[in-house]
């Protein structure tokens, strides 16, 4: 054993051997990492995604003229008043002091501007039975959402002395005070609680307190460092709350499992009769190696949203590869040196009655072994049964409908607000969320650009696309003018699409398309929803593309197995599909909806299809690499294809639903949000976690191993000058039975 070093060639036992060699430098450089990257990034402060870099398209353009001319859009408010029956118009003298008394309320509460009366801006419907006051609010429109509530109580007091009529207040700043109120903490209380979520599983799967707090722990401070890293790195790519809180999720996953994937192995070892030393280095060579593989591969994932060309995903993606990144370092580096200081101490603070059952043999699981002897002994029928089910559960994605959900999809009819959008929107259709004409001109009172204005004010009405009064208001100083046009559709966003597409191409190109030196970007809600999935589906193919072929060759050399990565790639793809299967099934047919608060959205939100893929597949090669990993390795000890399947899959089936009950758990408290969107992602995750850790990998993968044989390790010849990037210790280090001198003192790593 005297030479035992030099046959350590792996990154991962080498930073493993350093690490407990060195373990008080491993902690204190871990630590001093932690504290620079949050006083650095504090320092260096977040720079947050723009309007103008979210989207390319005319949403990008039109941000972009705005954020140039340094015009702050302020955020605007409309008072309906709506008569409660068919009698009373809004030209009846009750219905003008209605009004009146609306116009002066808010004009008192010193909170708005520019205050205008349905009478001078034609803001009556049709029927005459509904009117709107229109006026923006003072300063910040991000901010408008904490000015608003005076108004708010202002409005109410006129309806409390006019009975007989619907006066209700809506729009950009109300709105945003309304779902703060109602939702602002539930997505924060939904990060803190996953924490001791984790904890409490960990807690039941080690029956000891230590051994359940280190998971957490690197988990907390990769998250911590990552978070000062995005403040560093979003000088060069902007960040943001959402990026922000996909990386809290995607950390705390990855970092728990790296950890519990070490522990694990560690312990099992100890348990195995080795000594401490002993048992990390070889925790080292193996279940460290899987975690960079893993980590590596998860990376690659992630770094496929880069390809979207969305300021939004690319921020998700660059923040969820960082804190894979830190987790991934962290586990293979302060973590050998936090075991070796700890040592048996590890299993202090024992709980009595989590004492945990015996295993059979090597820290086989009883229950998986059970199971795999079935499987193993007909593989043809499970690979049918366990492909077939995965197969039916995927069908129903081939009728996916996506779409960016509207008010009520996304938060039912719950609150009073999304009636009263719903009200206005019916009485004005795309009155409340109109498209935004920016037009920018040299001179914007040039005769014929106020000539070319006036033509489209004409022709949007006359050609079908609204039904107006179409609104313009000059920015003479910077000779920009906005023109807001209600689309015809209203909420029906296909509707809608429609009439922006008439604007867009017919009735621009007519008017302000043949006035030299204007420009005249449409944006809005509708043309930023359109911009948004036509740029989405456009990466769809790139980011497919990408993650798929780099996460096999990266599987390919790794394994050194052309088998291993057609199958990963193959099992993973099932996985995403049943993930997509139960998503449509339940969101969009509505079965079972009702269980988890989803009656009536009839639709998938449009992002979620790409991001899941990449956030999956990215998991799911967590579980897989593991678990190959482990097969492999048995396999390398010389036994048979299939004794090393059976000993790889009972012997990480522990570790691995221990993991995916975190991940589960963790990811359902997402499903239990009201906001229809994040029940979407919570769900989609959880359900796929679940389906990837007990079909996939407990039936499926040896299923399918054990039909193929020794074919699992074939590598054509003409990939032997691929690189080597197995890295395997010999067997005889893996395996070593007791790790001591001659004098039966325990050799160091």
């Amino acid at each position: 054993m005297g030479n035992r070093d030099t046959r350590v060639r792996g990154l991962a036992a080498r930073a493993g051997g350093w690490s407990a060699r060195h373990r008080w430098a491993a902690v204190g450089i871990w630590v001093l990492f932690v504290v620079l990257a949050m006083g650095l990034g504090s320092a260096a402060g977040r720079v947050d995604v723009k309007d103008s870099d979210q989207l390319k398209g005319e949403t990008h353009t039109s941000a972009r003229i705005v954020e140039d001319a340094g015009i702050n859009e302020p955020a605007s408010e409309s008072v309906l008043i709506q008569a409660k029956d068919d009698g009373l118009k809004a030209t009846d003298a009750e219905f003008r002091a209605a009004v009146t008394a609306v116009v002066q309320a808010v004009e008192g509460t010193g909170k708005v501007t520019d205050v205008t009366s349905p009478y001078d801006t034609d803001t009556v419907s049709k029927d005459g039975r509904s009117a709107l006051v229109q006026f923006d609010m003072r300063g910040e429109s991000d901010t408008a959402g904490e000015r608003v509530e005076p108004v708010l109580k202002a409005v109410e007091g006129v309806q409390k002395e006019h009975e007989s009529l619907r006066i209700e207040e809506i729009g950009g700043a109300s709105m945003m005070k309304t779902f703060d109120d109602a939702f602002g903490d539930d997505f924060e209380k939904a990060e803190y609680s996953a924490v001791p979520v984790a904890f409490g599983i960990l807690l039941i799967a080690f029956g000891a307190l230590v051994a359940a707090l280190l998971p957490v722990l690197l988990a907390v401070t990769s998250i911590m460092a990552t978070i000062g890293l995005m403040g560093i790195v979003s000088h060069v790519m902007p960040m943001s709350d959402t990026a922000n809180s996909v990386m809290l999720l995607v950390g705390l996953a990855v970092g728990v499992d790296y950890c519990l994937f070490y522990l694990r192995r560690e312990r099992e070892e100890r348990e195995a009769g080795r000594d401490a030393q002993t048992a990390l280095r070889v925790a080292a060579a193996t279940s460290g190696r899987a975690i960079i593989v893993s980590g590596v591969t998860v990376c690659v994932a992630m770094a496929g949203m880069l390809f979207t060309g969305l300021a939004e995903f690319e921020a998700m993606g660059l923040a969820s590869l960082m804190v894979v990144a830190v987790a991934m370092v962290g586990s293979v580096t302060v973590l050998p040196a936090l075991l070796s200081l700890l040592g048996e101490r590890v299993e202090k603070g024992r709980i009595p009655f989590l004492r945990r059952r015996k295993r059979k043999g090597n820290g086989e699981s009883r229950f998986w072994t059970a199971v795999l002897k079935g499987v193993l002994a007909r593989p043809v029928i499970s690979v049918v049964v366990a492909a077939g089910a995965l197969l039916a559960i995927a069908a129903p994605a081939v009728g996916m409908k996506t779409q960016n959900l509207t008010l009520d999809q996304e938060f039912g009819d719950s609150l009073p607000i999304v009636q009263t959008y719903n009200r206005v929107n019916d009485a004005f259709p795309g009155g409340s969320e109109p498209a935004e004409v920016v037009v920018k001109a040299d001179d914007i009172n040039a005769p014929e650009v106020t000539s070319a204005l006036a033509d489209f004010r004409e022709e949007a009405i006359s050609s079908g696309a609204s039904r107006g009064p179409v609104e313009i208001k000059l920015h003479d100083a910077q000779n920009i003018a906005f023109v807001y046009v209600p689309l015809v559709g209203g909420s029906d966003l296909d509707k809608a699409g429609a009439s922006l597409d008439k604007l867009r191409d017919e009735v621009r190109p007519a008017t302000l398309g043949k006035v030299d030196g204007v420009e005249a970007p449409i944006t809005g809600q509708v043309a930023g929803s359109k911009d948004f999935n036509d740029q989405l589906a456009g990466a769809v193919i790139p980011v497919f593309a990408f993650v798929v072929v780099f996460a096999f060759v990266l599987m390919l050399l790794s394994f050194r197995s052309l088998t291993i990565a057609i199958t990963s790639i193959v099992l993973n793809l099932l996985s995403v599909g049943a993930a997509y299967g139960i998503l449509v099934a339940v969101f969009q047919h509505g079965w079972g909806a009702s269980l988890v608060g989803a009656e009536g959205v009839g639709a998938i939100i449009t992002w979620l299809p790409l991001f899941l893929f990449v956030i999956l597949f990215g998991l799911s090669m967590d579980y897989h690499v593991f678990v190959v990993s482990r097969i492999r390795e048995a396999r390398l000890r010389g036994r048979t294809t299939n004794d090393a399947i059976q000993h790889g899959v009972v012997t990480t089936a522990g570790v691995v639903t221990s993991a995916a009950v975190i991940m589960v758990a963790v990811f359902a408290i997402f499903g239990t949000l009201s906001m229809q969107s994040m029940k979407q992602m919570g769900v989609g995750l959880a359900a796929a976690v679940l389906i990837d850790a007990t079909i996939i990998r407990g039936v499926l993968l040896p299923a399918v191993m054990a039909l193929l044989g020794e074919r699992n390790w074939y590598l054509p010849k003409w990939l032997n000058r691929l690189p080597d990037l197995t890295h395997d210790e010999a067997a005889d280090a893996v395996v070593a039975p007791q790790a001591r001198d001659d004098e039966g003192e325990p050799l160091r790593v």
